[in-house]
């Protein structure tokens, strides 16, 4: 997998499954024309040839010997998620996709036109490198792009300006200037450049001829406003002749400064689908006023006289699971959790099933949102709302005081929930407020029965999540960023959320519920359980986070999730009292965590811990709990539902010595081996569609992407109302925190927004900066009667406006700034050291006119 550093596109990496450290790609011509996210073929360089990590004490050159076993061709996956496979149609030539567009081809090596990276040779390849990256841990392994395999999704969603005035320009200079003959193409007159948004892709040309109309006829009217509107292109083809690609316009959003074309550009750049579901897809879901079948009533448990209940955010609509308890003998609670049945609406192949696959999961917009099913079944039909019967797939555990599974049941019910509490009610209940206003209660329940429920589940999931700790379990939880909006929905200030208590306890059984269901598909169906996955963190980031925690004198131990989770809860508790400095530092924990992922058990060979999830560290997880939005979660419950029917086969047929054979505590692998059990997980397959393991695995690392898509979309809009927030302030000030120093640039971490930014005081007129290495230690000072010399123009200089917002003491007629008035202005000189506090000006950058950021100034006083 092919990615571009965004603050240097210069420096490209690679990350192979296996491989602990990402290899190296220096340099365009390194980069070969490929772009993020494109899967390639890397050719890795002699030992001789890798780069110092950073952070690392370079090795002796007599130290690093070349051998042969330091030439070698190194494959990569389809994705972080999938494991080393790889089998891809050629082109009309039998060439890679890419190598029409000049790179370097690599030969299709069977007479049916396919490419086949030989998996043994690669893993070969995987293992020799391995070897030299743990016998030279302080060299990082570099390379080139000899080919690529399949082309990144982001060549279709390219999000950017059209430089209008510069075309306009060269065009007026051609005519006015008779004696200059471009040729018939020249990039000057038939091409017009895009500028992308993202800074990891690089500029490109837009053909004139191939503009859509609407462009075409605001370019005759020299209409300049056309260069501040956003548009979405696709990258055609990258030949070697040219140093930038050439693109097509798709997509013409409107003016980069507002908010619902940045929206749309959001969506588009992440291939999000925002249509309205298609006839096809809605006749699927029955008609409305609609009751459970009879024959349900016979097929399922009836839990309708159970006191459950559910507890979601005060504005969800689609509630896919609920919760209950009730206490039996000897201090032993029956817990159960119920989530909506939906694969009993949406079945294999149909329009529904198909659409729901695509979409893979819904996305939450701030003020809006976007299904993964038709709003009749996600927020009716299959939403267990309150006072209606609804069919659910229920998981119920006996559970002793302390924290241990005595006995299981798994089955497809009806249930009833009498009441829907949001998180604040829940709250309420724990923290002994009992408020009961805008509550309907349900059914033959009393107040005191619901509320003795949702204490008695803290109880017993506060003991849950102690001995998921001491298993190994790592947390990393951290209050989130949240916008408060006026009655027009416009942000006008920041505040943090942290997860109360009434959060944890649904969190803790979904928890269990997800682990269990894991277990028992991946009983029944090996080779057909579509499972979740956390690697291990990056060794790289982590010796970076030690290394950070080293200089504030801080015990980092990482060398298991539970020493990693020990260690965080020493520093919560040094770090009591700087709440700051512990964000931080939370922020940096995060950032050696790779991406959870999704993957089919008989696709990923289980070598010991391939299968694990890292943070939560349990050997088998799953989603199930969540299949009103989550695709994932609905093959689950198939897939679960082929499990039951085939325990409940062998039940009728009298094969007692095989009961619960799968959804019970106890499992023998031997009684499941024969025939009997076979026959009756096969009939059971067919009957719900079961996906094999080869279907299965391209739905997972479909899932995968939309899901890093969803995520992508929520951080690219929190940063969109970030920027909103500042645009609407005439001034907006905030402390921040010195994290890194150095002669030309300061990252800090901006305290009211959460961000990590950066300062660049180099090269600024009056602005001088001394670097004092061996203390780590910045002197900044300002003499605004010094004008800066340099061989030429001294155009490319900042002002000191660039970098700080300079106020004069008691100015009157300065604007009213809207802050907290406890943050004052530092002065020239001005000595700096790592974690030093800082107060900064915030502003927003471009929108109309370019990619929309958030920059940072130092807030200084001076008289001059």
């Amino acid at each position: 997998m092919f990615r571009v550093n965004a603050h240097n596109r210069v420096e490209a990496y690679c990350k192979i499954d296996g491989l602990p450290v990402d290899v190296l790609l220096s340099g365009f011509h390194s980069q070969n024309r490929a772009v993020e996210g494109d899967i390639v073929a890397v050719q890795v360089d002699p030992l001789s040839c890798w780069t110092k990590m950073k952070g690392s004490i370079e090795a002796s050159p007599s130290a690093t010997p070349v051998t042969e076993d330091n030439k070698l061709l190194a494959g990569v996956s389809k994705s972080d998620n999938e494991n080393c496979r790889r089998k891809k149609k050629t082109d009309a030539n039998g060439c890679f996709p890419g190598e029409n567009v000049g790179q370097e081809p690599i030969k299709s090596t069977n007479s049916n036109n396919h490419i086949e990276l030989d998996q043994s040779a690669e893993v070969t390849v995987v293992e020799k490198l391995c070897a030299l990256i743990s016998k030279f841990p302080s060299k990082r392994p570099t390379g080139r792009v000899v080919g690529i395999i399949e082309y990144s999704p982001r060549r279709k969603t390219v999000i950017g300006f059209l430089r209008i005035k510069a075309w306009l320009f060269n065009r007026e200079s051609v005519k006015d200037t008779k004696k200059t003959k471009l040729p018939l193409l020249s990039p000057k007159r038939d091409y017009i450049q895009l500028i992308p948004t993202d800074p990891r892709f690089p500029k490109m040309m837009v053909a004139v001829k191939t503009l859509p109309n609407t462009i075409m006829k605001r370019l005759e009217d020299c209409d300049l406003a056309l260069e501040m509107e956003l548009v979405g292109a696709e990258i055609v083809e990258w030949s070697e002749v040219h140093d930038s690609p050439c693109a097509y316009i798709v997509h013409i959003f409107g003016r980069g400064g507002e908010l619902e074309p940045q929206v749309s550009a959001i969506l588009f750049q992440n291939s999000v689908n925002t249509s309205e579901f298609s006839p096809e897809a809605i006749s699927c879901v029955p008609n409305v006023p609609w009751k459970i079948p009879e024959e349900e009533f016979h097929n399922r448990i009836d839990l309708r006289n159970l006191c459950t209940f559910t507890i979601d955010p005060a504005t969800a609509s689609d509630l896919d699971d609920a919760l209950s308890v009730e206490k039996l003998p000897n201090g032993v609670y029956r817990v159960g959790v119920h989530i909506a049945d939906v694969s009993y609406f949406v079945h294999p192949h149909t329009a529904l099933d198909l659409e729901a696959q695509m979409r893979s999961t819904s996305v939450y917009l701030m003020h809006q949102k976007l299904p993964m099913l038709p709003p009749v079944l996600s927020d009716n039909l299959g939403s267990l709302s309150p006072g209606v019967e609804r069919l659910a797939f229920s998981v119920m555990w006996d559970i002793n005081l302390d924290g241990v599974v005595l006995d299981r049941w798994i089955g497809r019910t009806v249930v009833k929930s009498c009441c829907k509490l949001s998180y604040k009610h829940a709250q309420d209940i724990l923290d002994g407020v009992i408020n009961v206003e805008g509550l309907q209660l349900h059914s033959h329940f009393t107040w005191s029965e619901l509320i003795n429920s949702v204490q008695n589940l803290y109880e017993i999931s506060t003991v849950l999540k102690e001995n998921r700790v001491k298993n190994g379990a790592l947390s990393l939880d951290h209050p989130e960023v949240k916008f408060l909006f006026d009655e027009n929905e416009n942000p006008y200030d920041i505040v943090f959320s942290g997860s109360e208590k009434s959060e944890f306890v649904v969190e803790e059984f979904m928890l269990l519920a997800n682990t269990t269901v894991a277990e028992v598909i991946t009983r029944a169906y090996p080779s057909c359980a579509l499972l979740r996955r956390h690697p291990e963190p990056k060794l790289s980031k982590l010796k970076d986070l030690e290394a950070f925690c080293g200089k504030l004198s801080l015990q980092l131990d990482t060398s298991s999730s539970s020493l990693f989770h020990e260690s965080l809860e020493s520093i919560r508790h040094e770090l009591k009292d700087d709440s700051v400095l512990l964000h931080v530092l939370m922020n940096h924990a995060a950032k050696p965590m790779q991406i959870a992922s999704y993957f089919c058990s008989g696709d990923v060979i289980d070598n010991g811990n391939d299968w694990n999830h890292y943070a939560l560290a349990v050997a088998l997880y799953t989603h199930f709990t969540s299949p009103l939005r989550r695709y994932p979660d609905i093959v689950v419950h198939r897939t679960l539902a082929a499990t039951l029917k085939a325990e409940g086969m062998l039940n009728l047929n009298g094969t007692k010595s095989v009961t619960r054979c799968f959804t019970g505590l106890s499992f023998n692998k031997e009684e499941v081996e024969t025939f009997a059990v076979k026959k009756a997980l096969a009939d059971a397959a067919v009957k719900y569609m079961v996906p094999s393991t080869e279907v299965l695995a391209d739905v997972a690392t479909h899932c995968n992407e939309r899901r890093l898509a969803t995520r992508l979309v929520k951080d690219a809009i929190d940063k969109l109302y970030m920027w909103l927030l500042l645009r609407n302030k005439e001034v907006f000030l905030s402390e921040a925190r010195v994290l890194g120093l150095g002669p030309r640039f300061m990252s800090i971490y901006v305290t009211k927004l959460a961000i990590e930014r950066r300062i660049y005081y180099d090269e600024v007129e009056g602005l001088t900066a001394e670097w004092l290495e061996t203390t780590s230690t910045l002197v900044l000072n300002y003499f605004p009667s010094n004008r800066s010399h340099r061989r030429g123009s001294t155009s490319k200089f900042k002002t000191i406006e660039d970098v700080s917002m300079v106020t004069f003491p008691y100015n009157k007629s300065e604007p009213e700034l809207d802050i907290c008035e406890d943050i004052e202005p530092v002065v020239f000189p001005l000595v700096l050291h790592l974690f030093s506090t800082i107060p900064v000006a915030l502003h927003p950058i471009a929108g109309d006119d370019g990619p929309l950021d958030i920059g940072a100034r130092l807030y200084t006083s001076s008289y001059f």
